[in-house]
């Protein structure tokens, strides 16, 4: 079958391979045939070395389609079921998952560590697929607990992006920080990501959502999202100053995974107020902050893994805004292309012209 591969960590195209199979499938295991995936900025970390991934392996984490088989003992799904692939699955009975914080479960981390692929008579023919999935394919096998049945309603590219992005930006809001009502808000980052905050922030009641970018056409896309409005990194200080008296933010979400941004949205929150971290960044980036601002700011500082909360209960919440349309995901796609033609969305995201590109398999 085709699939998309990086065949060494820092390359920055991806190989488009017609000679893969996957690998792996038997008891407990599902075959998923891959209708449509996102392609998310995680899936650049890997590529680039920033997030931890052995190579060679399948970019995509944000993918949904169809049950092709079913291995022994799996009863959650059957042949032909409609599913969202997730990449970080609750084992139900470790003791993050007893108490209710299945985002945290290790078991989903281990999945990472084991071949999805094979490219017989390959120099190196085991294939990892990325987060322990790998979703730039035709088909994957994964654990049964990845495949999450979905309504019918719901389309499978829409289904794709609540597999990670918009699930973690909306739960950001809703789960880890709990947005108030009337509250003033600053988000740092608005990619595909960083508009689901701004969703999430808008569906919380917030008063002021301020969005923060270089990017131009994002800026102008947040604010059809509900941000009430936007600048760039230099603007920041100023909106501070304008909306909150110099004060600062109740809540600044960091959506860029770097330590600059993080220390600029520190300096954005209020005294008292929440700095929640959503981007994923670099092992060696370290965060300065000196233990006396620590002390006497009394700030908050809540990270984010996958929306903060059960996943299962968040893939929920965020169908049921969408339905009643409180939050768009239609919008959030921009672009659209084919699997052959996976290094146009590469593109797009690393220019930033686009908030969410859709690879249809």
């Amino acid at each position: 079958m085709r699939a998309a591969i990086q065949q060494e960590t820092g390359q920055d195209k991806l190989e488009v391979v017609d000679d893969i199979e996957t690998a792996g499938f038997g008891p407990g295991k599902v075959r998923i045939r891959v209708k449509a995936t996102g392609l998310c900025h995680s899936d650049l970390s890997a590529m680039s070395g920033v997030l931890p991934q052995p190579a060679p392996f399948v970019p995509g984490h944000e993918g949904a389609g169809e049950v092709a088989e079913v291995g022994e003992g799996v009863t959650s799904v059957t042949a032909g079921d409609r599913v969202l692939v997730c990449w970080l699955p609750a084992c139900g009975e470790c003791a993050s998952c007893k108490r209710g914080q299945t985002e945290l479960c290790i078991a989903g981390f281990l999945n990472a560590g084991t071949a999805n692929y094979r490219r017989p008579g390959a120099a190196s023919p085991d294939v990892f697929g990325f987060a322990g999935t790998g979703t730039f394919a035709e088909e994957v096998v994964v654990d049964a607990r990845c495949a999450v049945p979905i309504p019918d309603d719901v389309p499978y590219e829409i289904a794709a992006l609540i597999g990670c992005g918009v699930t973690t930006g909306i739960g950001a809001a809703l789960n880890t920080a709990q947005v108030e009502a009337g509250s003033s808000v600053a988000v740092i980052g608005c990619g595909g990501v960083g508009i689901s905050v701004i969703q999430g922030a808008r569906a919380s009641g917030a008063a002021e959502i301020v969005a923060v970018d270089p990017v131009g056409s994002r800026r102008e896309a947040a604010v059809r999202f509900g941000a009430t409005e936007s600048v760039d990194p230099d603007g920041l200080a100023d909106a501070k100053n304008r909306l909150t008296a110099g004060e600062g933010f109740d809540y600044v979400f960091e959506v860029v995974g770097k330590s600059a941004t993080a220390r600029a949205a520190y300096d954005a929150t209020r005294r008292g107020g929440t700095l929640c971290i959503v981007g994923a960044g670099a092992m060696d980036d370290n965060l300065q902050i000196n233990m006396f601002e620590l002390f006497f700011d009394e700030k908050r500082i809540l990270p984010s893994l996958y929306g903060g909360g059960d996943v299962l209960r968040s893939y929920d919440r965020v169908i049921r805004l969408w339905r009643a349309g409180r939050i768009d995901l239609e919008g959030l796609i921009t672009h659209r292309v084919r699997l052959e033609d996976i290094n146009e969305a590469i593109d797009q995201m690393r220019t930033g012209v686009a908030l969410r590109t859709s690879i249809t398999i």
